[in-house]
């Protein structure tokens, strides 16, 4: 998955692919527990999806915060 397939999709779908991602791993480490895992090169991949879904959320909310404190310097100042 590539950061710029996640900057189109919206928080609700972040926030499904990401229990999604949470889900896949789980079921990677428990099948790589129980040597039924093939492709043990899942895991990192699994967890790199899942860090980069965690730093677009982050960098939404930063986006956020930004432009709220922008609002707030400019309501402050015209006052």
């Amino acid at each position: 998955m590539k950061a710029k397939e996640l900057k189109d999709k919206s928080e609700t779908e972040l926030g499904e692919l990401h229990k999604q991602l949470t889900s896949e791993l789980f079921q990677a480490r428990l099948q790589n527990h129980t040597n039924q895992l093939d492709d043990t090169a899942t895991l990192p991949k699994k967890r790199k999806d899942i860090a980069r879904v965690k730093s677009e959320v982050r960098r939404r909310e930063l986006e956020q915060l930004e432009k709220s404190l922008k609002q707030a310097l400019a309501a402050g100042e015209s006052k």
